[in-house]
């Protein structure tokens, strides 16, 4: 798809601005939505906390209810029965299993253009490079990505599960064991062990490895896309205005909605990630420089399919674009809003 200008792209977004004014006053009108996410309100969550303070969302005509996930909440499932409208995703694996699964949702848009998930090692060990990092004894991994991504670690870089410890979402084993490398979040675990240890780890981004995911998608059902494509469009369009904003502008309301719904969550927390987010290119990076946030392409997602298969996830034969449309993407929309 053709992507619009930055003059049209800043017209839209006036356009959103000038119905906000009158957004409140219309209030009844706006089409109830409610989002789920993946886990607590966090900085990674952060442009559609700010679609929702800014009015961005309400411009185009939707009143968006956040619905956090967590630990005692599985929001994936209430999206396929119309509890939720969009669901926050994680990579394309759920994606690829939903089809797999006959579940009739889709991915609509990509927030995320690299997946955050890292290695990282204790600094001056000899785990210092990213091919290093198979030869550790203690590799610190949990059920979920042994069954993903370290499926591909093994098949692309040779990695061993023979090598493999359970992670138990604690970095006390990581910090105490310096020979251990430790699966982690771009935005958290490095965190964690700088605040906890007194250390920088080393921190290798999977993606930049080639590992190929679009992450913190926006799915929905399939439905929804069918019968109320206008309500999806602007729900993506919102969501990449409000990432522009949270990532370039001020996001200090967007910050205090995210606290109340995570009273652990803190502001040093909070700007930790957003430079990380901004350092390794999580948002705005590649396709989006030219195609928008939320960007994503045909390529991207037969690379990762292929991907897959070879790591044995999927048979070659799923028919893997009936996870996604490209019809409400690379538009350019908020592009004027990036810095110069």
């Amino acid at each position: 798809m053709k992507p619009i200008s930055r003059a049209a792209g800043a017209a839209f977004t006036i356009a959103l601005a000038a119905c906000a004014s009158v957004a409140g006053a219309a209030a009844q009108d706006l089409v109830p939505i409610r989002f789920g996410t993946n886990w607590v309100a966090q900085a990674e969550h952060g442009g559609y906390y700010q679609a929702v303070v800014d009015g961005t969302y309400a411009a185009c005509g939707l009143d968006v209810e956040i619905v956090p996930g967590g630990p005692q909440a599985n929001n994936r499932m209430l999206l396929p029965v119309g509890r939720i409208d969009f669901y926050m995703g994680g990579n394309l694996v759920q994606a690829f299993s939903a089809i797999q699964q006959d579940i009739p949702t889709m991915v609509v848009a990509a927030s995320f253009q690299k997946d955050p998930q890292i290695l990282m090692s204790h600094p001056g060990q000899g785990f210092d490079t990213f091919e290093s990092l198979k030869d550790s004894d203690d590799i610190l991994i949990g059920r979920e990505g042994l069954a993903t991504f370290y499926q591909w670690l093994r098949v692309a870089h040779g990695f061993s599960e023979e090598k493999v410890r359970p992670y138990t979402f604690s970095p006390a084993p990581f910090i105490i064991n310096p020979r251990a490398v430790q699966q982690g979040y771009l935005t958290s675990e490095p965190f964690a062990v700088e605040t906890e240890a007194g250390f920088t780890p080393n921190v290798f981004l999977l993606a930049d490895q080639g590992f190929a995911t679009y992450a913190t998608t926006i799915e929905t059902r399939r439905e929804l896309v069918e019968t109320q494509p206008e309500v999806v469009q602007c729900f993506v369009d919102g969501s990449a205005i409000g990432w522009y904003n949270y990532l370039y502008g001020d996001n200090a309301a967007a910050n205090e909605m995210i606290k109340r719904d995570n009273p652990e969550m803190t502001d040093d927390k909070l700007a930790y990630s957003l430079e990380k987010l901004k350092e390794y290119g999580i948002v705005d990076s590649g396709d989006t420089l030219t195609l928008g946030i939320g960007a994503m392409t045909h390529e991207r997602f037969e690379s990762f399919f292929e991907q897959m298969v070879e790591a044995g996830l999927f048979a070659a034969d799923l028919d893997y674009r009936q996870a996604y449309t490209l019809d409400f993407v690379n538009k350019g929309v908020g592009l004027e809003l990036r810095p110069q």
